[in-house]
């Protein structure tokens, strides 16, 4: 991986000295390929298509990691009742997401509480005090807030914690947001 990527980057650099040269349109540099993260959301039989929105959020509102359904899921998903929605997570792309039925009987919107926990997955903080445009402010915003869609600063923060790739060891400390 390590060689496709310094090979990727050597054509890169090759056709940006080329293409001036010869006359051709300016050159743009290719993005390296975005980090694959793999979810499993059989844990939350109620709330399927909520957790595919939730994704697909996120993949359309960042551009260097990429949410998929099945394959080596490193975030798990799983329905719970009482307690509150939660994360057990490095931050990096490797956790538990507990989403509280209870919370969503009260009228917390799932896709906004799934999205949410997401974030913490993807290295981002809770911001209780923040506005209902911060995904990241969780319930602080009460039950009418139903956006489910990350902020600019929200997505550039998880552009940055993923700009380095993907860690593919378990971290020996994870952190709970609850």
């Amino acid at each position: 991986m390590i060689l496709q990527r310094f090979g990727r980057l050597a054509a890169g650099a090759a056709a940006a000295l080329v293409l001036p040269l010869t006359g051709a349109g300016a050159a743009s540099a290719a993005p390296l390929d975005a980090v694959e993260l793999y979810y499993d959301a059989s844990g939350l039989p109620d709330y399927q298509a909520e957790a595919t929105q939730a994704a697909a959020n996120w993949n359309n509102s960042v551009h260097n990691v990429h949410l998929n359904s099945g394959g080596a899921a490193t975030i798990i998903m799983h329905e719970t009742t009482g307690g509150g929605s939660y994360t057990q997570t490095d931050g990096h792309g490797t956790g538990d997401i507990y989403i509280d039925t209870q919370q969503v009987a009260e009228g917390n919107d799932p896709t906004r509480i799934i999205a949410h926990e997401i974030g913490h997955n993807l290295g981002l903080p809770d911001h209780y005090e923040g506005p209902c445009s911060e995904l990241m402010s969780g319930h602080g915003p009460g039950i009418t807030c139903k956006n489910a869609m990350p902020d600019a600063q929200e997505s550039a923060q998880v552009e940055a914690n993923f700009a380095n790739g993907f860690v593919t060891v378990r971290l020996p400390e994870k952190h709970i947001y609850r």
